[in-house]
Order: structure tokens, then C-alpha cells, then sequence
């Protein structure tokens, strides 16, 4: 079947189909989603290695303008930022537009617009291209958005649809009007230019990779993601699994190291038991003495384009509710000012001399071992931190060994670690349909943690969709992914007990994870590779097997 016919096959059932419940499985989304981008992908002018091929029909939801993406890679992999060929339907299934447009999430109006203009003064264009603002996508809200973000277009009717050949001519000429917009914004590019969370997340990777530990690409761009969420982080796992060094290399690859003061180790002390020992204190003089933490935020202060990167090395050898409270509870204090993140007072002039607050450039990561020497965490500290575990081990990944490649370290700005969301409401602003499914996800969650007490609240939630949003954003994972991290690292840790009631919320949280009932058999040989949430399923099986040998069970090993 011709890219003709496919065209009308979508423009002649999609109204129909659209009636029904959403899924994967209807053919309408099949064709949009892949067999017209497999089709396109297929053509001579279409170098693979070159451009991404992207169909949408919604997620979760049926969207009122379907849309088949053609962008090169070097400028955007995603349609919410960047410029792009686009085939828009119209929302009635009456039109369809082959269009030079931008992505509408990430770009304000004004911006659009002029970028508009500048495709239409910039590249000459013929024949049957249109560049004005007549386009007419329908009366949804979708369909305005979209009308906004068109720079040029090529106009097909559903009763009047070219031949396969005029539309494939259509497309080079349109994609040849790109690639020289795309050749005149290359040349004029900065150096300067921030990069992609994508191009962050491959680049701390090799480096990682060519120091020999094994760490996979999604391990590096979950503590990325956690990191970008919330600047506290948490890395528990067994001893000699490397938590240290992989904050150690993440802040080497970004430029940040002990000599430039922008990587800081602080060993904790069994006898911390309050803020003094890290903060600081008053001496007998009358003198305040900086503690190591506010050493690196006076610095911090003072050069807040750079990121600095603490590591709270074994923080639970004292109670983290004693010496960290102050910090966690200025943390929670981040608002907005001006379009900056500022927060409440870290130390007052009173003890410090001056008010010292903590600057949105530093950020601390803990490691954690769990054994007799160290003590639990409240929930206080669970729920204001991404708890990642490292306990898998590769004894016999020895690529290191033979001559891998060594990556030289990337100086990255403040601004790609930065947080960008402080507010569920930034959030929904951009992405609705993020917020909306986590939040039906954490609503059936919550059913079965209430009974134990250890039901979310409405900071977890947030940071959950701050996390996802970011995800959404960089294009790291698929959505399903990314909220089984979220499930496993703000949710399961706050699960713990000896009685009944903890052993039915974990089977009821296993079966929403998988879809399987357990029904107390916990030694079957289960296969939920391809479970929704497999990470945490995996996690909440050992936790039962703890249960039904030592008759308690916890998130964390060794405990």
C-alpha cells in the first residue's frame, strides 16, 4: 500500500476509532505510529542515521490533529522543542498539511513567531509551498496550537490526495528547505549552546564506563533525572558497589573535581547529633566556625553558574534527622523570585555573622550502607529524597581491560543540572497528560499502602511528576519506565513490617506492577520481564521472600 492510501486510510476511519478507548492495539494507531513512519523511512532522500521518524495519534488519550514528524537529529529528537518537517491532519480528517513547524511545548509565542518569520524571509520556496498564516487545522484547541507553530505548508484534501509520486516530491522539496534552514542555524549556533539531557546522560556515561565499573545507560540517566528533581539524592546498596565514585566521576565528567573545590567529600561521623557538625559553630570566642558544608556554599555562592556537587559519604553512620534536619527543611523552602530559585535562611546573621542561604548550584548526594553500624531513615528523609540502589554486581564486565576508550571531562553550566520545577502547576502547565496519568497511577498506589500507614502524600506526589516531567522533556525513557524508577525509589522504601497486612499490600502492589497474582507462592520462577513496572516488581518479590523467611521485611538489605 502506497503512502497515498495510507494517508486515506488514516483520514477515513480516524473519527470513527477515535470513539472508542484508547490502545495500541487499534489499527489507526499502528498506522500513524509506525507503518506511515516505516513507510517514509523507506524513501532514498531519507538517510537513517540522519532523521528520526515520529508518529503520534496521543498518549492516553486520542488527540484532535494527529501528526507524522520528520526531524533531523542534530536539531531536535523531540516534537515539543526545535524545528521539523510535520504532516498535520486537520482535526475534521478533511486536510492534510505537510509542514515546516516548530515544536509548540517548549517555545513561546512570541519566539515562534518570530521564528517564523525568519523561516519565510530566510528560504526561498516554490511551487505549491504557502508561507502565511492560513493554514486551517479546525477549531480544537490542539488545532490552534499547532496553527501558531507553522512556518510553511503544502496543502493535500482528503477528496483531491495526490499521487504517491507528487507527495514524495512534495516531501524532498519540503525537507530541502529545511536542511538549508537547518545549514544557516548550524553556522550561527554558539558554542556555548546548552545541551541535550540526552547528550548529558551518553557523554557521563562513557566517561563512567571508560573508568571500569559497569553502570548502565538508564542507571546514569535515572540519578541525572533524580538529580535534576531535587538536588538530594540517596545511593543505599551493599558495600564495594562503587556509589561513591560514580557521584566522584559524575561531577569529574561535568568538570567539577576536589582541585577546583566544585566536588566536596564530607565524611560522616557516628557523633554528629545536630546541624553544628555540618554547618558550623559559635566557638568560645564568639567566632563562627564554618562546617564543611557551608564552606562549599559560601563558594557555591559566589560562582553560581557552576554546579557543586557534595557527597555525604555513609550519611546514616549518625541519625540524619539530627545533623541534616536544617538542610532538608530549606530545601522544602524553594520558591521562585524573579525567575530564580531562592530559599530561606541556611544559617542567620546571628550565628553566621550574615544571612547565608543555600544556592539552587549545590547539590548533595548520600551513599548509605544498612547494617548494624548505621541507623534507619524516617519517613521525613524518605520523602524529601530519590532513594537509588545499587546492588547489582558485574564481576565479569572487564571491557576496562582492554584499552576502552577514555572520555575527557565535558564543563557543563548550573543549567543542565537545574531544577525547573517547583510547583505541580509548572508541571501542568506543559505536561497535562504527565500529571494527570502519574496521579491515576499513585491514586490506586495509595489504596493499598493506607492500610500500613505509609500512604504518599502530596510532596511525593509532586517530586514524582517533577521527575516525570523531566523524563518527558529529555526523552529518556518511555513513560512506564520512568514511574517505575519513581515507584521504586520514593515509594517502596517507606514499606516495612512483620504482620499480614504488610504481606497483602505487597502482593496487591506485585499484581499492579505485573498483572500476576501470587497468592503467598513467592518461589516460582516468575517471568515479568516485560511486567509494566518490572524494576519494582523485582524488588517487592525479594521483599516477600524476606517476609515469609525471617517474618520482617524492609526495602533495604541488610537491615
Amino acid at each position: 500500500m502506497g503512502i497515498r492510501d495510507l494517508f486515506l486510510q488514516v483520514m477515513k476511519t480516524y473519527l470513527q476509532e477515535k470513539r472508542e478507548r484508547f490502545s495500541k492495539e487499534q489499527p489507526v494507531f499502528q498506522l500513524v505510529t509506525k507503518v506511515i513512519p516505516q513507510a517514509i523511512e523507506q524513501l532514498p532522500f531519507i538517510l537513517k542515521d540522519r532523521y528520526m521518524i515520529k508518529g503520534s495519534v496521543g498518549q492516553g488519550v486520542w488527540t484532535d490533529v494527529p501528526w507524522v514528524a520528520i526531524m533531523n537529529k542534530e536539531v531536535t529528537t523531540s516534537t515539543q522543542r526545535g524545528y521539523y518537517i510535520v504532516y498535520l491532519f486537520s482535526d475534521d480528517m478533511s486536510k492534510l498539511y505537510l509542514t515546516f513547524a516548530q515544536g509548540v511545548t517548549e517555545t513561546p509565542k512570541e519566539e515562534m513567531i518570530r521564528i517564523n518569520q525568519e523561516i519565510r524571509q530566510t528560504i526561498p520556496m516554490s511551487g505549491n509551498v504557502k508561507k502565511d498564516d492560513e493554514i486551517d487545522l479546525g477549531e480544537s484547541k490542539k488545532a490552534k496550537e499547532y496553527k501558531t507553530s507553522v512556518a510553511a505548508y503544502i496543502s493535500y484534501s482528503v477528496d483531491a490526495m495526490p499521487s504517491d509520486e507528487r507527495l514524495w516530491h512534495d516531501l524532498q522539496q519540503m525537507i530541502g528547505y529545511y536542511e538549508k534552514y537547518v545549514e544557516i542555524k548550524m553556522n550561527m549556533k554558539p558554542i556555548s549552546e546548552s545541551h541535550s539531557y540526552e547528550t548529558i546522560v551518553n557523554h557521563i556515561h562513557s566517561y563512567i564506563s571508560g573508568k571500569g565499573f559497569y553502570y548502565t545507560k538508564e542507571e546514569v540517566a535515572n540519578l541525572f533525572l533524580s538529580l535534576k528533581t531535587k538536588p538530594f539524592v540517596i545511593l543505599s546498596g551493599i558495600s564495594g558497589t562503587g556509589k561513591t565514585k560514580i557521584v566522584q566521576w559524575l561531577a569529574e565528567s561535568v568538570g567539577a573535581t576536589e582541585e577546583n573545590g566544585r566536588f566536596t567529600l564530607i565524611p560522616v561521623r557516628p557523633d554528629w547529633n545536630d546541624g553544628s557538625d555540618l554547618l558550623g559553630y559559635v566557638d568560645i570566642k564568639g567566632e563562627f566556625k564554618a562546617g564543611p558544608l557551608t564552606k562549599v556554599v559560601l563558594e557555591a555562592e559566589q560562582n553560581q553558574e557552576e554546579p557543586y556537587f557534595v557527597l555525604l559519604d555513609e550519611m546514616n553512620l549518625a541519625r540524619v534527622e539530627h545533623y541534616f534536619s536544617d538542610v532538608l527543611s530549606v530545601m522544602e523552602s524553594r520558591r521562585w523570585e524573579n525567575g530564580k530559585i531562592v530559599s530561606s535562611k541556611l544559617l542567620p546573621k546571628e550565628i553566621a555573622g550574615r544571612d547565608i542561604y543555600l544556592p539552587a548550584n549545590v547539590y548533595i548526594i548520600g551513599t548509605v550502607n544498612m547494617d548494624e553500624t548505621t541507623h534507619p531513615f524516617s519517613k521525613k528523609v524518605l520523602d524529601r529524597a530519590n532513594t537509588i540502589e545499587f546492588n547489582r554486581v558485574q564481576l565479569d564486565h572487564l571491557d576496562f581491560l582492554k584499552e576502552l576508550k577514555q572520555v575527557e571531562p565535558m564543563k557543563l553550566s548550573q543549567e543542565a543540572f537545574a531544577a525547573k520545577y517547583l510547583h505541580l502547576k509548572d508541571v501542568y502547565q506543559r505536561y497535562p497528560h504527565v500529571v494527570e496519568r502519574a496521579t491515576s497511577e499513585l491514586v490506586k498506589v495509595n489504596t493499598y499502602l493506607q492500610p500500613l500507614g505509609a500512604h504518599i502524600g502530596y510532596r511525593v506526589r509532586d517530586e514524582i511528576c517533577f521527575y516525570l516531567a523531566c523524563n518527558e522533556e529529555g526523552k529518556l525513557m518511555e513513560f512506564e519506565n520512568a514511574f517505575d524508577h519513581c515507584l521504586l525509589q520514593k515509594i517502596l522504601p517507606r514499606v516495612s513490617g512483620s504482620d499480614a497486612r504488610v504481606q497483602r499490600a505487597l502482593e496487591q502492589l506485585f499484581t499492579f506492577c505485573t498483572g500476576i497474582e501470587l497468592n503467598g507462592e513467592y518461589d516460582a520462577l516468575l517471568d515479568f520481564t516485560y511486567a509494566k513496572y518490572p524494576k519494582s516488581a523485582d524488588k517487592i518479590l525479594h521483599m516477600l521472600r524476606r517476609l515469609a523467611d525471617d517474618g520482617f521485611t524492609s526495602f533495604w538489605i541488610g537491615s
